[in-house]
């Protein structure tokens, strides 16, 4: 845990040069602890809470996608982030890590300015999503960021990805016939509801940069920095239809519920503007995600919209 200003680090390779170099480059400025194999790596994280893991796929025994799986499905520690270190350039390997929940991809040989500026990057955002929790700034009911989180980061990523050049895509989300849902199952059931919606959304945003926020009422979104509309589509998709089997139980305990969402999505790479400035282009770019969602609702529900054409 972080303890006096002072971030944690996990490395798992059962290479002890491997070990010896990336400590060499990260105990100046972190506290480092290492494992040499999946099964210690475990041991070590429910030891220390580490900040950050850096994890090798290659490992005797437990591979580290066994060990990501396994840190991922518990909820002591699928917020860690994790990045996947390897010898291997392989594109195949680098899709399945962050697919399964890692959030960055670093090949061997070790770089030392890479490493410190990957590392600094992913502890920045651990430290914002603390600052979130600390500042009241997550939904008291489905514990994900809420309306004036949202706000925020949607101000810092649209001004990142003007500075850069990067595409931003964002997907609005509202349940389908939530208020007959509260009617049929009274309103504790349709809290019951949210927040298993809300856990959906929150294990959807993989990367440590995405963000997914209630932003009123039954109505969520979430922001995709780095992400075009190709792929934020996908996830749309994903998103759809994970929730379309979703079953929710009732109080009885037996008694399974289930409901659907219609998703707008926008996506663009936001350029310079003397004619509009930057908060009107932020608005206009959630209006269009808005208009997205409804125009989805307006055709039949339970879908996905990328155009209003």
């Amino acid at each position: 845990m972080e303890e006096q200003g002072k971030f944690s680090i996990l490395i798992v390779d059962d290479e002890k040069i491997n070990l010896m170099t990336l400590n060499k480059i990260l105990s100046p400025l972190y506290t480092v602890y290492t494992a040499l194999s999946g099964e210690e790596a475990l041991e070590r994280v429910n030891e220390f809470l580490p900040d950050l893991i850096l994890l090798d796929i290659m490992l005797p025994g437990m591979s580290g996608f066994e060990v990501l799986q396994q840190l991922k499905g518990s909820p002591e520690t699928r917020i860690i982030p994790t990045i996947i270190i390897s010898g291997l350039n392989n594109e195949v390997d680098e899709e399945k890590g962050l697919l399964m929940g890692a959030v960055d991809y670093i090949v061997k040989p070790f770089k030392t300015a890479i490493i410190l500026a990957r590392v600094n990057t992913h502890l920045q955002i651990v430290h914002q999503m603390r600052m979130i929790q600390r500042l009241g700034l997550v939904d008291p009911l489905t514990d994900i960021p809420n309306r004036r989180c949202f706000d925020d980061r949607m101000s810092i990523e649209w001004r990142r990805a003007l500075r850069t050049s990067s595409p931003i895509s964002l997907l609005m989300l509202d349940v389908d016939k939530f208020k007959s849902y509260n009617d049929t199952y009274g309103h504790p059931q349709g809290d019951v509801l949210l927040k298993s919606l809300a856990a959906i959304l929150a294990s959807a945003a993989r990367r440590s940069g995405d963000l997914a926020a209630r932003i009123g009422g039954e109505e969520f979104c979430i922001l995709l920095p780095d992400t075009d509309i190709g792929a934020a589509a996908h996830l749309a998709e994903e998103v759809r239809a994970q929730v379309e089997r979703m079953r929710v139980l009732i109080a009885d305990g037996v008694t399974e519920t289930k409901t659907t969402v219609s998703i707008g999505v926008s996506s663009c790479v936001p350029e310079k503007s003397s004619q509009v400035d930057k908060a009107s282009q932020i608005v206009n770019f959630i209006s269009d995600a808005d208009k997205k969602l409804y125009r989805a609702k307006d055709l039949g529900r339970n879908q996905v919209c990328i155009s209003l054409e």
